[in-house]
C-alpha cells in the first residue's frame, strides 16, 4: 500500500502513555473485535470472554470519561504515522462524499492506546479489538490487535491493517447518517436473533463503506499495490463469524451470528470497492445477504 508521504490527520490522540482505568459499563460499542472475544476468549488472548461481553452489551447510559488533550503520535513511530495517514484519507474521501450529497462530513477522532481506555461507552480493553464509541465519536485502537491479526489470525498486511481503521470509520458514517441510532430501536423491540440480523447488516455496510473508501482512495492517490486487495480479503475471509467460530472448535450457529460470513463480509467489501457507490451499500434493503 503506497501511504508515505501522504497527508496526516490532525484527528488522532496518542493515549499511549496513559493508563484507561476502570471497568464501568456504558453505553455499548461496535467494534470488529467483539465477536472475536465471544467466541475465542482466554484461549486465545487470555481474558474472559463473559467480562468483555458484560461490558459490551450492559445496561446504563453512556458514561463521559473527561480527559486532557492527547499529543499526536509521535513522527518517528511509523506505525502511529500509517494510522494517521489512513484515517486523513477517510477524512478527504467521506467529506467529499458527502459534500456531494449535500451534507457536512464531521471528523471523528482516532485513539491510541495501550492495555486499556477510558470512553464515553465505557471501559475499553486491547483484547476488545479496534471499536467505535458513537457516543464520542472517536475510534479507539490498541497497535497490539494488529500482531494479532498477523500471527494468530493470518491476516497480515497493511492494506488488511487500513481495512481495519475504513471499517470502523464506516461505523462512524452510519452514526452520522443516523443508521446506528435506527437499528439501536429495532434491537431494543425485537428478539435477540432479530438483534443479531440487524447487527449483521450494520457491520456488513460498514465492511461495503471501507470499500468505497478504498475505492475513491485509490482513484485520487493510487494507494494501492498488487496483493494489497487480496490482503484485505483475506482480513475480511479471517473474521467471518462462521470462520471465527469453526477455528474456535464451536459449532457453527448462524443465529447467533452478528457480523457475517466470511463470503459476505469479502463480498460487501468488494462492493463497495468495485463500485465506490455509498447507495450499493444498502445492506438493509438486501434480500440476499
Amino acid at each position: 500500500m503506497r501511504w508515505e508521504g501522504n497527508r496526516t490527520s490532525s484527528n488522532v490522540e496518542d493515549r499511549r502513555a496513559g493508563g484507561g482505568g476502570g471497568i464501568g459499563i456504558g453505553g455499548g460499542t461496535i467494534g470488529i473485535g467483539t465477536i472475536v472475544i465471544a467466541l475465542i476468549g482466554g484461549a486465545v488472548l487470555g481474558v474472559n470472554p463473559l467480562t468483555i461481553l458484560g461490558m459490551l452489551t450492559g445496561g446504563g447510559a453512556p458514561q463521559v470519561q473527561q480527559q486532557g488533550p492527547a499529543p499526536a503520535p509521535p513522527a518517528n513511530d511509523k506505525m502511529g504515522q500509517f494510522v494517521s495517514t489512513v484515517l486523513a484519507d477517510t477524512e478527504d474521501v467521506w467529506k467529499q462524499q458527502f459534500q456531494q450529497g449535500g451534507a457536512t462530513y464531521v471528523e471523528p477522532k482516532l485513539v491510541l492506546f495501550r492495555g486499556a481506555v477510558r470512553t464515553a461507552c465505557g471501559a475499553g480493553q486491547a483484547a476488545m479489538g479496534p471499536f467505535y464509541c458513537p457516543a464520542d465519536q472517536k475510534v479507539y485502537i490498541d497497535l497490539s490487535f494488529y500482531e494479532t491479526m498477523k500471527t494468530r489470525m493470518g491476516a497480515g498486511g497493511d492494506f488488511a491493517q487500513a481495512y481495519v481503521i475504513a471499517h470502523e470509520v464506516g461505523h462512524h458514517v452510519q452514526n452520522v447518517l443516523g443508521i446506528s441510532e435506527k437499528v439501536q430501536r429495532a434491537q431494543a423491540s425485537g428478539s435477540r436473533a432479530e438483534g443479531n440480523a440487524l447487527s449483521v447488516r450494520l457491520e456488513l455496510q460498514a465492511d461495503c463503506f471501507a470499500g468505497v473508501w478504498g475505492h475513491h482512495a485509490h482513484n485520487q492517490r493510487q494507494i494501492l499495490e498488487q496483493g494489497d486487495v487480496e490482503e484485505a480479503m483475506n482480513a475480511a475471509a479471517k473474521i467471518g463469524d462462521d470462520a471465527l467460530q469453526a477455528n474456535a472448535g464451536r459449532a457453527v450457529v448462524p443465529e447467533s451470528f452478528t457480523h457475517g460470513t466470511s463470503e459476505q463480509r469479502q463480498r460487501w467489501f468488494a462492493t463497495g470497492l468495485k463500485t465506490g457507490s455509498v447507495k450499493s451499500c444498502d445492506t438493509f434493503s438486501a434480500r440476499n445477504l
